[in-house]
């Protein structure tokens, strides 16, 4: 499972999940992703096991991006133990995901839209945030359409 190798302190405050992605929020690698819509703590156990889902359903033919990755620790106290004594061991690691966040990418020859999106089905059931599954076709071609268009009528009103 995915862990960092060392930080540089062992413990972590909680921290609160305002606001949406600033990074990480467009398609890089592949044509297919699955894209956060609330915000959460998704665990290095349920990223493994959601790669897992897609690996398997892919039968290996295509590539999977993880565009997360688990690097802050959460701690727990052991069961029935009084108040006090300071704060508790680091137990596993989560990702603070963001509205807007990628969370995995898929790509290849060999991987239509069809298999890109059962895979990624898949894989949202292992994942305790909602998801959304997007395309490069969908994603980047209507804005640059909107973009032109706004630049004719920008255009058309500098000439009147």
């Amino acid at each position: 499972m995915l862990s960092p190798k060392r930080t540089k302190f062992r413990k972590q405050h909680r921290g609160r999940m305002r606001g949406v992605a600033s990074k990480g929020n467009t398609i890089a690698f592949g044509q297919f992703a699955l894209q956060a819509q609330d915000c959460g703590w998704v665990t290095a156990r349920q990223i493994e096991a959601s790669r897992r889902a897609m690996t398997r359903y892919i039968k290996r033919g295509g590539q999977i991006w993880i565009r997360i990755f688990p690097d802050k620790p959460v701690t727990m106290r052991p069961a029935e133990t009084r108040m006090g004594s300071g704060k508790g061991n680091p137990e596993f690691w989560v990702a603070v995901v963001k509205p807007g966040r990628i969370l995995f990418e898929m790509g290849g020859e060999d991987i239509t839209e069809e298999i890109a999106k059962e895979a990624m089905r898949l894989a949202q059931y292992k994942l305790p945030v909602k998801t959304k599954f997007i395309s490069v076709d969908n994603n980047l071609e209507v804005p640059s359409q909107e973009k032109k268009n706004i630049r004719k009528k920008s255009q058309e009103e500098v000439k009147q």
